[in-house]
């Protein structure tokens, strides 16, 4: 069963195998990472744990039984009980359902754990799938994306405000 769990120091061998198998098949959603990404991970990582440590954002894996990493989901830009959200899912288990439950977790974790009120989400207006998770997750749409926002994209923001959790989708 997947696991959702806070991003440490041990992950890193995975995350960099995560993103490096499915590299093209992220690019096809989302502005490329570039090489210097790859190339300088550890740097990367260990930045990200500074940022994680600081307070300012909650980085998660969603591990398989092996350890393995079939999606990172994030919080971005805590600040005044509010956030951003960031996600990607292997190409081996998207569609599956698996995108949905993790995000849906994640909201749960952000209003019990993190004591956040309101997650925003930017996808492409080409990202279906994405767009598909924040709808059955319990996000709105609430305008247009800056193309800046997303590598260059068209897209919406979406919104779930987590004090008003009557009615919403269990993910």
């Amino acid at each position: 069963m997947p696991e959702l769990k806070r991003l440490e120091a041990d992950h890193a061998p995975a995350v960099l195998a995560f993103e490096s198998a499915n590299r093209s098949y992220f690019a096809a959603s989302v502005s490329d990472r570039g090489d210097e990404y790859y190339e300088r991970f550890a740097d990367r990582h260990a930045a990200l744990l500074a940022e994680q440590e600081a307070g300012v954002c909650v980085f998660h894996v969603l591990l398989a039984d092996d350890g393995s990493v079939l999606g990172r989901f994030n919080l971005y830009d805590l600040d005044d009980g509010t956030a951003e959200l960031g996600y990607r899912v292997a190409r081996h288990v998207a569609g599956r359902g698996v995108a949905t439950a993790a995000v849906g977790e994640l909201c749960r974790l952000a209003r019990e754990r993190y004591g956040l009120h309101t997650l925003r989400a930017a996808t492409s207006l080409a990202n279906a799938a994405s767009r598909r998770v924040l709808t059955k997750t319990g996000f709105v749409p609430v305008g247009a994306t800056d193309p800046a926002d997303l590598g260059g994209k068209p897209g919406t923001w979406y919104q779930r405000d987590l004090r008003d959790e009557a009615g919403r989708p269990e993910a």
